[in-house]
């Protein structure tokens, strides 16, 4: 067996098929079984480092696959082109919602790169890429590990066809500020992005789903922690009910706790989302549920499921309040 020919020390382990022939590899080369052919015009060994990890829980792992897959495209871009929309959320690691395909979670090894380009250039296509054309000034571009990127900001303006508490949470995530508190990481790390910079972005021209956007933009708050968390606080906002603090250190006669999601305190009600948990941190969790009832206050517990019937959801809450404050009714929806 004739041994492969060495790739060219100076391509990386993604690289254009022009750059690969600049560099001396022959066609034939390029159709060997270490390369995979992941777009037109891009090879990448097949044992290069991915990111995506089978074994991660959905969320992340679409995630992850949008990430590679902007890598993979990264080598065919043109200087005025650049990731933007979900794929560009993805590369800000911000949370996107689960894509389906046939009633499963989709598998986005696959998935279209969203590319735009600014000015009269090309609008990117080909099999694999979402092309889109940006007037000049729309969108302000970073660089995120050498690959340009449309700011935080301006990629929260591109995703108003999002569901509104999608669009909320991708807003908390850019605008989270990293503040003290017991166990919290990161403390003093800046956000990246402001609610400020989102109201610009959506102010710099046309926006697909402005009226959404707008809506959110005022429901976007610094200090939540989770999707779910603004999920929650989004449902209990269209049902017309106050709005809760959020991530609040609980202390009783001097000892800590926890930190619940979201919480009344002044009627000491706290709200907590429920995902999927180990057993040794669901045993801690009852614990904590426990010291807190047993400390006075009301502890609602909400889960995927629960989330699903937001009507559900915020009635428990109504009727939690209204235990603490009797005879005031509470309930309206703003759907």
């Amino acid at each position: 067996m004739t041994a492969r020919r060495p790739l060219s020390p100076s391509l990386d382990t993604r690289f254009t098929t022009a750059a690969a022939i600049d560099h001396g590899t022959g066609r034939h080369r390029l159709r060997a079984a270490d390369l995979d052919a992941p777009f037109y015009g891009v090879r990448a060994l097949v044992d290069r480092a991915v990111e995506a990890d089978p074994e991660a829980d959905p969320y992340a792992l679409q995630a992850a696959q949008r990430r590679d897959r902007v890598r993979d495209l990264a080598p065919r871009l043109l200087p005025d082109q650049f990731v933007s929309h979900e794929s560009a959320a993805a590369m800000h690691r911000a949370p996107l919602p689960l894509e389906f395909q046939n009633d499963q979670v989709a598998d986005l090894a696959h998935a279209p790169v969203h590319v735009s380009a600014v000015g009269a250039g090309p609008i990117p296509r080909g099999e694999g890429v979402h092309g889109h054309r940006d007037r000049k000034g729309l969108a302000d571009v970073v660089e995120i590990d050498g690959i340009a990127v449309t700011s935080p900001a301006s990629t929260w303006a591109s995703l108003g066809h999002l569901p509104l508490a999608d669009l909320v949470a991708v807003g908390d995530h850019f605008c989270r500020v990293w503040r003290e508190g017991r166990g919290r990481p990161d403390v003093g790390r800046a956000p990246i992005a402001t609610v400020g910079d989102l109201r610009r972005a959506i102010t710099a021209g046309r926006r697909v789903g402005i009226v959404r956007l707008r809506e959110a933009v005022e429901l976007v708050r610094e200090d939540a922690w989770s999707p779910r968390e603004s999920a929650v606080r989004v449902v209990l906002w269209q049902w017309g009910l106050p709005e809760p603090a959020l991530n609040v250190d609980i202390f009783h006669v001097g000892r800590f706790l926890g930190c619940v999601d979201l919480a009344y305190p002044d009627l000491k009600i706290a709200i907590e989302y429920q995902s999927v948990l180990h057993t040794e941190r669901y045993a801690k969790d009852v614990e904590r549920f426990d010291a807190l009832r047993a400390a006075g206050w009301i502890v609602i517990e909400v889960t995927a499921e629960l989330l699903q019937h937001p009507k559900q959801l915020a009635y428990r809450v109504r009727r939690a309040i209204e235990a603490r404050r009797p005879g005031r009714s509470l309930f309206r929806s703003r759907s």
